[in-house]
């Protein structure tokens, strides 16, 4: 098993947006083999918004393949045009 970090950061407005597209990706990824559970937590703090989705893998290698998906690419390539302030930081922690 492993342990997927995924951090964004939003555009100041964009929140309710990046937060609807990050529940329809969640739904599909309950549908991908080697995909156990995830979450979406957001800083409450003062700043730009910054989100974390906390993704439980079966393997990193399960993930990879998610993260290579032409799904997943059209999902990112909308986000960082419209959405995002800068690239998404994936951290990896193995269990």
């Amino acid at each position: 098993m492993v342990t997927i970090g995924m951090n964004y950061f939003v555009r100041e407005g964009k929140e309710s947006v990046f937060e609807a597209a990050c529940s329809k990706v969640v739904d599909v990824m309950q549908g991908i083999e080697g995909h156990d559970e995830s979450f979406l937590y957001k800083r409450i703090s003062d700043g730009s918004p910054v989100y974390l989705i906390v993704s439980r893998w079966a393997n990193e290698e399960a993930f990879n393949d998610f993260v290579r998906s032409e799904q997943f690419k059209k999902v990112t390539s909308w986000g960082k045009e419209n959405i995002l302030t800068g690239p998404p930081r994936h951290t990896t922690y193995r269990e």
